[in-house]
């Protein structure tokens, strides 16, 4: 098991940037694979990002695409989440999520560990 923790939410206007962080912590870090996910009331958790065990592989949601950068420091035991040209529709909360090293990993069905999560808000 790893236990997570997201830091850097806030508040921003229409084209605003943030940068989300999750440190982990137990199981190792290096050989999972970490995701970003995201919840708005009332609706699913839908897939951000997600980034490799080595980092050398990533993936984004088509709403995300050129306005997002997921990386992380495997020396830190940490996952970042830059985030550029925010929407209004960008608002949510934002969840980090850990899994075994297996690929692709879109789903939040495919992550077992998640972090209490941390809040976005774009404001027009």
């Amino acid at each position: 098991q790893v236990q997570l923790a997201e830091s850097g939410g806030g508040m921003v206007q229409t084209g605003g940037s943030l940068r989300l962080s999750c440190a982990a912590s137990g199981r190792s870090f290096s050989s999972l694979t970490m995701g970003w996910f995201r919840q708005a009331p009332g609706k699913e958790r839908e897939f951000v990002a997600a980034i490799s065990w080595h980092g050398g592989t990533t993936s984004y949601a088509d709403s995300m695409k050129g306005r997002a950068t997921i990386s992380r420091d495997n020396a830190k035991n940490t996952v970042n989440l830059q985030m550029n040209s925010l929407k209004p529709e960008d608002t949510a909360a934002y969840f980090c999520a850990a899994r075994g090293s297996s690929w692709p990993a879109g789903s939040p069905n495919d992550y077992n560990d998640w972090g209490q999560g941390t809040q976005v808000t774009v404001s027009s």
